[in-house]
């Protein structure tokens, strides 16, 4: 498997996902209740899932499809991360950009613990995992389908 390939696949699924995915899902109108299960959520976790799978079968191109679903697995975990540790960086950087602080910006790495026992973390991690495990499962189900794509 090729690591630097999915990082630099899972970097630009995460630009994806994070702008241009919610930029689409910004058109849809706001719901008047706020929670988990609004059309904007939902809608973002599908177009974001959909944008995963395609990057996903983007990166299995290159990989032999008898390690399908290890190759699918590697993806989703490695996009996974990539997405908390950008999120956890760039939080750390906007602090320091709007305060000018190093002291406020450390000071926020307490509140980052709680992001990752949220469910919208989950919810992200579902993202990435499930989509790579089903398209690593099916382009490795059958050596001729991974080369025929």
């Amino acid at each position: 498997m090729n690591i630097e390939r999915a990082l630099l696949i899972t970097f630009l699924g995460n630009y994806l996902t994070n702008t241009v995915v919610a930029a689409l899902v910004a058109l849809i109108p706001a719901s008047a209740t706020p929670g988990v299960l609004t059309p904007q959520y939902l809608s973002y976790v599908a177009l974001a899932a959909v944008t995963v799978g395609v990057l996903t079968w983007w990166y299995m191109r290159s990989v032999r499809a008898a390690s399908g679903l290890t190759a699918g697995v590697v993806f989703g975990v490695t996009g996974a991360v990539v997405a908390l540790l950008t999120a956890f960086v760039s939080g750390i950087a906007g602090v320091l950009g709007q305060t000018g602080s190093l002291s406020q910006a450390l000071s926020i790495i307490p509140n980052f613990i709680p992001f990752l026992a949220s469910v919208s973390t989950i919810v992200l991690i579902g993202i990435w995992i499930i989509p790579a495990v089903v398209i690593g499962y099916f382009l490795g189900r059958s050596p001729s389908s991974a080369s025929a794509l």
